[in-house]
């Protein structure tokens, strides 16, 4: 089998070490796997590309070319998109964050209220504001961008993060905020491996089953009683947190579950 991953040339930079690890465990069961960024191309023998950008266009232009994209363009779509993924869950009848679109001030009644971009990841461009000042700065600095608004909701800043491939959970991590509202590992927020229960890994299944997607991290809010509430979907999903919490090769797993899957194509 031939195939390519694809990323920005900036991303390529921070994820040396997972690309470096995807290729070695490929050729292990000979898999050839190339790096291309940007605008190069792939040659059209390829078998597969290994799509981790945010850029649902670019994915589906591979598509259109007739390569299996992993995860393909309308996950990615979704993914990248908070109003999408929350409309999905509503479809899936999985409790979700209640979520609305928003374009100024007067369509906000009660704080505080958490307001985000609909493609803004990482913890970027989120910001819990306490007041119509906070919120009307937040609106305008953003006001070429779609918005959404949820109500604050009481985590002690914790949310759990499952990490899927094809249908089966394969790891999860419990993520705490450092003195913030956002549990991000990236913004130093302190991370510990996380048991699911039944329920909850049916849920996360679900989604994926429902996405048909290939790999695929599934965010929740945890609440103190122990439920949850779908939160984001992330495509591409890194894996910094599941490598310091698990005794797992993320790339070994992925390089196999392509194998499995497309080589009886």
């Amino acid at each position: 089998m031939k195939g390519y991953i694809y990323y920005s040339k900036e991303e390529s930079v921070r994820n040396y070490k997972f690309i470096e690890d995807l290729i070695s465990q490929a050729v292990i069961i000979d898999i050839e796997l190339q790096l291309i960024v940007d605008e190069e191309q792939p040659n059209p023998d390829a078998d597969f590309i290994l799509f981790r950008d945010r850029n649902p266009e670019k994915a589906k232009s591979f598509e259109q070319q007739g390569f299996r994209v992993i995860n393909r363009a309308e996950v990615n779509r979704i993914a990248n998109d908070k109003w999408l993924t929350y409309e999905l869950a509503i479809l899936l009848g999985i409790p979700t964050v209640p979520t609305k679109l928003v374009t100024m001030v007067e369509d906000l009644s009660q704080y505080p209220i958490v307001l985000k971009t609909v493609d803004g990841h990482g913890g970027t461009e989120v910001e819990l504001c306490k007041d119509s000042f906070e919120a009307s700065k937040f609106i305008t600095a953003h006001k070429l961008r779609k918005i959404i608004a949820q109500p604050y909701i009481e985590t002690s800043a914790q949310d759990v993060r499952v990490f899927v491939i094809g249908e089966e959970v394969f790891g999860a991590v419990k993520r705490t905020g450092n003195g913030s509202f956002k549990s991000n590992y990236t913004l130093g927020g302190s991370i510990e491996k996380y048991t699911l229960s039944s329920w909850q890994e049916k849920e996360a299944i679900t989604i994926a089953r429902a996405l048909k997607s290939d790999y695929i991290g599934i965010d929740f809010l945890l609440l103190p009683d122990g439920r949850w509430l779908l939160n984001e979907i992330e495509d591409p999903v890194g894996a910094r947190s599941l490598y310091a919490t698990h005794d797992v090769s993320v790339a070994e797993r992925l390089v196999n579950f392509i194998k499995i899957r497309f080589s009886s194509y």
